[in-house]
């Protein structure tokens, strides 16, 4: 039995999706909107189009948010929350309803192409299983009759964890448990032209290996070809989480014989801050992972099962949601803060137009707000002292000098120091009180370096504020100079893929 299944999955290995092969894969960003402070519709379309986003998935259907994104172009996918899946899976009306309400009224103005009934239902609302896939079909039935269908998909986003035995890939399975869903859902999908949604998160998958997972491995940083995860039955080489797990997705479906459903990953991404036990929920590892899957997915890499097959991705998330509950991280998984002030500066050279022209030489070190006075003074000083800085722009009578407060001479001077510093990880930080800007803080006749001369708002899509505490060192710097030096993880166990072998 054993091998006559592998020899199947071996067969089914070949077998290509050419529905999507010649699709060119997609980055969006999800929208969460547990935030103290949540910008409003209006505020959150102008800066997805100021960072050029294209896809969002929002976790509802909101009327105001779906108002503003008329006429913008953007492609959405919208959600049928949970806590309406009961209703709309037990009555074709109510879903005719919600369809009418929530998507007739605002297509075609806005983009609407595609509907998560639910979010990882089999997971967390297990109760509201036996009416999934129905609440699929009343849905789909609904767009049939509105003549949307073949413009708006319909499916439900998954988590990974419904995949059990992922490692290697090729001997992957869904949770037989749910077999009685899975069957109906993925032929409902087949026979529709939809796609499975998955949720993929590789920093789980790290944190819940115990280090068994090297940190290289999952934030798809290069590995030596001997360090490179193999799976033994189907001898393709793994570099990284992320395509394993989409991989072992792949498998489970060949596994219930489908072989042709592509598949869209609904969330990924990495916090960039955790309390003690989150050890490697830092910045750097949030830009790390979320520049090297733009990349990746921008590229059209593919899965080693399926190279050169679009795996489209929408980041998790748009914004940190300082509302949310549980452990630090939970709060800090977003690109940009409540005020749409980045987070890091992704590094995308090379990605084309994703979350923005890549502006990588267009950033500046500016004086955070709200910083203590005296920190603030002291870090000017440094910079005009020891820091080398030419501050003679901020003289009285000279085109800097005004404002003249410590904030604005603190911007030009760290600014000075950054750009001097060749814009170089860790040199926009002293001591916490500055931090990176893509908006040019010239104004009037002082410009700033790195200036092109205009004071226009240059925000890089990727680009968020990057990593905290460090400044260079070498110097008489009275600030902290090894809090962003980061030293090899020194791995004790094989790779995961050392246990088949």
């Amino acid at each position: 039995m054993a091998s006559s299944r592998l020899m199947a999955l071996l067969f089914l290995h070949f077998l290509p999706l050419a529905a999507i092969a010649d699709q060119d894969a997609f980055v969006g960003v999800n929208i969460g909107t547990a935030l103290s402070d949540m910008p409003n519709p209006t505020q959150v379309v102008a800066l997805l189009k100021a960072q050029q986003i294209h896809h969002v998935r929002l976790y509802d259907a909101d009327q105001a948010m779906l108002l503003a994104l008329a006429g913008s172009g953007i492609r959405v996918t919208v959600s049928v929350p949970n806590q309406q899946l009961l209703a709309i899976g037990q009555s074709n009306a109510t879903a005719a309803n919600w369809v009418a309400r929530n998507i007739l009224t605002h297509v075609p103005a806005t983009n609407i192409t595609a509907i998560s009934v639910g979010s990882e239902v089999l997971t967390t609302i297990p109760n509201a299983a036996p009416v999934l896939v129905s609440a699929l079909q009343y849905i789909h039935a609904a767009l049939v009759a509105a003549r949307l269908d073949s413009h708006i998909k319909v499916s439900t986003a998954h988590s990974s964890s419904i995949i059990l035995d992922s490692f290697p890939p090729s001997q992957a399975f869904f949770n037989r448990t749910w077999d009685p869903v899975m069957v109906p859902l993925l032929k409902f999908l087949q026979s529709t032209g939809s796609y499975l949604m998955l949720n993929v998160y590789p920093y789980y998958d790290y944190m819940q290996s115990h280090d068994a997972i090297p940190l290289d491995y999952a934030l798809f940083r290069p590995l030596p070809p001997n360090k490179e995860a193999v799976d033994s039955n189907t001898l393709l080489h793994y570099t990284n989480v992320f395509d394993a797990v989409v991989d072992a997705a792949y498998f489970a479906m060949s596994y219930l014989n489908f072989t042709n459903i592509p598949i869209v990953v609904t969330e990924s991404g990495w916090p960039s801050k955790g309390d003690s036990s989150e050890p490697d929920a830092t910045i750097d590892n949030a830009n790390t992972y979320n520049s090297n899957l733009i990349k990746h997915v921008i590229n059209n890499t593919g899965t080693p099962k399926h190279p050169g097959v679009a795996v489209s991705t929408y980041i998790y998330e748009l914004y940190n949601e300082d509302s949310r509950s549980g452990a630090v991280s939970e709060k800090n998984w977003g690109l940009f803060d409540a005020n749409g002030r980045p987070i890091y500066v992704l590094h995308l050279t090379g990605s084309g137009t994703v979350l923005t022209n890549d502006t990588t030489n267009q950033t500046y070190c500016v004086a955070r707000e709200g910083v203590d006075r005296k920190m603030l003074q002291a870090a000017l000083d440094w910079a005009c002292g020891p820091g080398k800085v030419d501050c003679s722009a901020m003289l009285q009578g000279a085109p800097c000098y005004e404002p003249d407060t410590v904030a604005a001479h603190a911007t030009y001077a760290f600014d000075a120091y950054y750009h001097r510093m060749a814009m170089a990880e860790g040199t926009c930080d002293f001591n916490g009180v500055a931090t990176v800007t893509t908006t040019d803080p010239s104004h009037g006749s002082c410009i700033f370096p790195g200036s092109n001369g205009s004071n226009g708002t240059f925000i890089n899509g990727t680009s968020l504020a990057p990593s905290t505490n460090s400044t260079s060192s070498g110097s008489s710097l009275p600030f902290n100079s090894n809090d962003y030096v980061s030293f090899p993880r020194l791995v004790a166990v094989l790779l995961w893929i050392a246990v088949f072998l």
